[in-house]
């Protein structure tokens, strides 16, 4: 029985709601596969550790801290601060719950406290490839009506708007479209009382050439939550690099007598850079800086170098109550470089991370990294708090036994879930073996947890009775669709038997098969090295046996796999398995 049922309607119409977070999800009686009538698999527990050698060394926490500040999954980040709190949030494409949202009180030490986008109506992502959803929401916070917004936009409908709140902890109201916007908006609000919308869009009059694109923008009514009609446009990119693409990510800001625009440029790829510009008056003219760009990791040429970044971009600035600035952008920690790839290709799995680094200023410029500098793992920074170990970066161990009302925020679903198919009421979480399988454009009954680490290792025990060949349990680990792993509990040839899949392009082979009782509870595990992962189970309390190892875990860049995401590790279950699109 899912536990956490309120009371039924009069007319027997609707029942309970689960939470999820501080969020009920609303499971409707005509579903379409009754989920009582599914095999059921048990998880008792699931448990990662990370064990990145980067982050394997001393530091003075009270004065120095690590980058990234949020490892795996966490890209395009956006920040603002109001008195001593620091919110930042990320982009989620098609997971569910959309956005994450972090506070902290030194930009060091990040707590999250929910999920913005934490409803179906809010974010209904049915039928969407996993890079279409969220894209860059950015939070910004209006000090004349005391209310905090986040602008974004779901691309796989499409559809551009925002949200709002009095207190960011306690929700966010339903969106609210914009009939005027593109690609990554982002308010500004003047001290004057106007507002802005800045974004990326085609430029006047079409593009010059292949990728050109175009910051435009429009004033903001706050009061009658409208965009006005008129539309300028801003610039239509730098001239630091011949031929400037893919400007977006723009965010305005006023230091002094200037305003300033800063974008990120030519792609989230290696090329990837931050741009600024400035004026006197918000509709310009824009001088563009002369030391552009104010960050980029694409001028180095050591791609064997320490602790290794590339893709640095898409940045936000805020300042802090000392007067320092400090920019937060996204970068990437390749485990392999193809430099003989033109433009050069480098591979990761953990996605695009959130980075932190102090912001210098000369000669009325905010610089956020000297060119030709590499970002340094270890930065200086004053006024700290004590670490409280959120598990957001460094190596820790993550361990979820599901005995909370709550599922932890950092549990996520592909899609929109259908939470008749989830039980976490005693010990351990109960997936029922929901006709949906991964490779399909539907939500299958799963939970994810991104993997935070170049190095790391998770496992998971499992119960499940399999009648037939179609059934199977067991963990995932997921870029999308078409390039994934999944290690599972099926039938092979009449027999019960531990599994272990590649699917690389949509083509799914099999890479090792182990016949198993069928009766015992079963361990599983999977260790990253980098490019390699391992896969492993042990029956009962046996002993680990290896069933496959150093798979060829390439699949999961997604450089390799296109799309904007980092791997996650799933604990699934189906009774579909074969099914693709």
């Amino acid at each position: 029985m899912v536990r956490n049922f309120a009371p039924r309607t009069k007319n027997n119409v609707q029942i309970r709601m689960k939470k999820f977070g501080a969020t009920l999800f609303t499971v409707l009686l005509s579903a379409t596969v009754v989920a009582e009538q599914l095999p059921s698999a048990s998880f008792s527990y699931f448990k990662y550790e990370g064990k990145d050698k980067r982050f394997n060394r001393q530091i003075d926490q009270m004065h120095q801290y690590m980058n990234p500040v949020i490892s795996g999954f966490y890209p395009d980040p956006s920040v603002c601060r109001v008195g001593d709190t620091y919110y930042l949030v990320n982009s989620t494409f098609s997971y569910f719950p959309g956005v994450p949202i972090f506070k902290s009180n030194d930009l060091v030490n990040w707590q999250q406290i929910g999920n913005v986008l934490d409803r179906e109506s809010q974010l209904p992502l049915q039928g969407q490839l996993m890079s279409k959803g969220i894209f860059a929401p950015q939070i910004s916070f209006n000090p004349k009506n005391k209310t905090y917004y986040i602008t974004t936009m779901n691309k796989g409908i499409p559809s551009v708007f925002y949200v709002k709140t009095k207190h960011p902890e306690k929700g966010w109201s339903e969106p609210i479209q914009m009939k005027r916007g593109g690609m990554d908006t982002s308010f500004f609000f003047d001290t004057d009382g106007k507002a802005y919308v800045v974004y990326s869009h085609i430029p006047f009059g079409g593009p010059k050439y292949d990728g050109q694109l175009a910051i435009h923008m429009n004033e903001f009514d706050w009061q009658a939550d409208t965009i006005k009609q008129k539309t300028y446009e801003l610039t239509t990119g730098s001239k630091c690099i011949e031929n400037s693409k893919f400007i977006e990510g723009p965010h305005l800001y006023k230091v002094g007598k200037y305003y300033y625009l800063m974008c990120a440029e030519h792609g989230t790829l290696f090329n990837h850079s931050e741009v600024i510009f400035r004026s006197e008056s918000i509709y310009g003219p824009w001088e563009e800086c002369p030391f552009n760009p104010i960050l980029t990791q694409r001028d180095l040429t050591d791609h064997h170098r320490l602790d290794m970044v590339t893709s640095a971009g898409h940045a936000d600035l805020v300042q802090a109550k000392d007067g320092q600035w400090w920019a937060v952008f996204l970068g990437c920690r390749p485990y392999e470089v193809d430099e003989k790839q033109i433009p050069v290709a480098d591979f990761y799995n953990t996605g695009r991370e959130t980075f932190l680094l102090p912001v210098r200023w000369k000669d009325g410029w905010p610089i956020i990294l000297e060119q030709g500098k590499a970002i340094p793992t270890i930065v200086e920074k004053t006024g700290m708090k004590n670490s409280q170990n959120m598990q957001v970066t460094g190596n820790y161990t993550f361990t979820d036994v599901f005995d909370n009302e709550k599922l932890d925020y950092q549990w996520l679903f592909l899609r929109n879930p259908e939470m008749s198919f989830y039980d976490w009421s005693g010990a351990g979480i109960k997936l029922k073996a929901k006709p949906v399988s991964i490779y399909q454009l539907d939500s299958p009954a799963a939970i994810f947890y991104r993997q935070k680490h170049t190095s790391f290792y998770a496992e998971t025990e499992l119960m499940f009775t399999v009648t037939d060949e179609q059934q199977l349990a067991g963990l995932v680990v997921f870029q999308n669709e078409k390039f994934n792993f999944v290690m599972g509990k099926t039938m092979s040839g009449g027999e019960t038997a531990i599994t272990v899949m590649r699917t690389e392009c949509g083509q799914t082979i099999q890479l090792g098969s182990a016949e198993i009782p069928d009766n015992k509870p079963v361990r599983l595990k999977v260790e990253g090295d980098g490019r390699y992962y391992t896969f492993s189970y042990a029956v009962g309390n046996g002993q680990w046996q290896t069933l496959v190892r150093n798979a060829d875990g390439i699949n999961l860049s997604s450089v390799k796999a296109g799309g904007y995401l980092g791997a996650t590790i799933g604990l699934y279950a189906t009774s579909n398995k074969d099914k693709h699109e």
